[in-house]
């Protein structure tokens, strides 16, 4: 869960357009342990958790941050730069051979 908190942990981050200073401040967390979560050095409690959803801007994630779904009917979404469903596997198709 470690990593998978630190990848969106930072895709929050960057979809709401924040450097790791400006999420310190929003949330009060530590510099320092930003980075760490990030980088996935830090163990992360649900005290950290709770600091970071309490953030009006943030709630939006709280379901994909938890459990990693989505419900935009509920208005719980995930960021833009997260994937979350199947990846385009599609090719154009080869109409004209030569030969």
């Amino acid at each position: 869960m470690e990593n998978d908190f630190s990848y969106k942990l930072r895709a929050i981050r960057l979809a709401e357009g924040l450097t790791q200073p400006a999420l310190n401040k929003v949330t009060g967390l530590p510099l320092s342990s930003i980075k760490n979560y990030e980088s996935g050095g830090n163990m992360v409690g649900l005290e950290t958790v709770k600091r970071i959803l309490t953030v009006e801007r943030f709630q939006k994630y709280t379901l994909w941050l938890m459990i990693g779904k989505t419900s935009e009917a509920a208005g719980q979404i995930s960021p833009p730069l997260a994937h979350t469903g199947r990846a385009k596997t599609e090719s154009p198709l080869l109409t004209d051979r030569a030969g």
